[in-house]
């Protein structure tokens, strides 16, 4: 039996972003910690989301260079893992997410988590999805009209 080797979203040239996942102790001062390894670099944080248990909290982020930025967590012997998701720029209007959400749930994709992007690609609003179903996700939200934002989207709005 032959096994085809798994492919990620980047091999399969899906427009994706690289999340970075952070696992840090649930004390005072920890998430300044974390921050302040980036402002010691010229790397940026482009959205944070922070799931918070009893003993210890999950910061998912997006960085514009994520290879450096993995680099510099490990160094300083932080946990991190990473994870492809799509990023949506959401359309104009005060029903951005409805209609979002609406095309997502007619191609029958649920979403595990989400949260906005920090900077404006190209002028707009985005979020960061995490679809049951990736390929399924970029297929749907696409004939549904929306855009999707690569990695590349995000570094080239870089602010000086």
């Amino acid at each position: 039996m032959d096994i085809e080797p798994f492919m990620t979203a980047e091999a399969q040239g899906y427009p994706f972003v690289r999340q970075q996942s952070v696992f840090i102790e649930n004390r005072v001062g920890q998430l300044l910690q974390l921050t302040r390894l980036f402002d010691r670099t010229d790397i940026r944080i482009l959205a944070v989301s922070v799931v918070n248990s009893v003993d210890c909290a999950i910061c998912r982020m997006i960085l514009d260079e994520p290879d450096r930025s993995c680099e510099v967590l490990k160094e300083a012997h932080f946990q991190v893992s990473e994870t492809e998701l799509l990023a949506v720029s959401l359309p104009h209007g005060k029903r951005a997410l409805l209609h979002t959400w609406a095309a997502l749930l007619s191609g029958e994709i649920n979403i595990h988590y989400t949260y906005p992007l920090l900077v404006r690609p190209r002028g707009a609003a985005a979020m960061a999805v995490l679809p049951d179903n990736l390929e399924q996700g970029v297929r749907v939200l696409r004939d549904a009209g929306f855009e999707l934002l690569d990695q590349g989207d995000l570094f080239d709005d870089r602010l000086d």
